[in-house]
């Protein structure tokens, strides 16, 4: 949400320049919302790369009154895969919708004049 904010304070320029070539709301809000889910799903992918490395490592521990061994294995499965994406694109659309209503809303005169 921060960086969506900052994407959105950044732009103010940007914005008014679009509203004021006559760009509507909806799209200046699609366009920041899309920009959110692209950021999330990315760090989805980068997240699931990197967590494809703990299928190497076995972690084990002992349990000290019966002397017996657990060992534990990390397996990344089309599930896992499929809840982690959507997981982090439904927090991409819960960080980046309210930015990206704030955006929607400029006032034309006002964020040309920020800029």
């Amino acid at each position: 949400m921060i960086t969506m904010y900052s994407a959105v304070a950044n732009r103010t320029g940007e914005i008014g320049t679009l509203r004021a070539l006559g760009f509507q709301r909806g799209s200046i809000l699609l366009t920041f919302l899309l920009e959110s889910l692209i950021l999330a799903l990315l760090g989805g992918l980068a997240g699931l790369f990197f967590a494809s490395f703990l299928q190497f490592f076995t972690i084990s521990t002992t349990n000290f009154q019966t002397f017996s061994e657990l060992a534990f294995r990390f397996a990344l499965t089309r599930e896992v895969v499929c809840e982690a994406l959507v997981f982090s694109i439904l927090m991409g659309f819960a960080g980046g919708i309210l930015p990206a209503f704030r955006a929607a809303r400029m006032n034309i005169v006002e964020a040309l004049r920020e800029a």
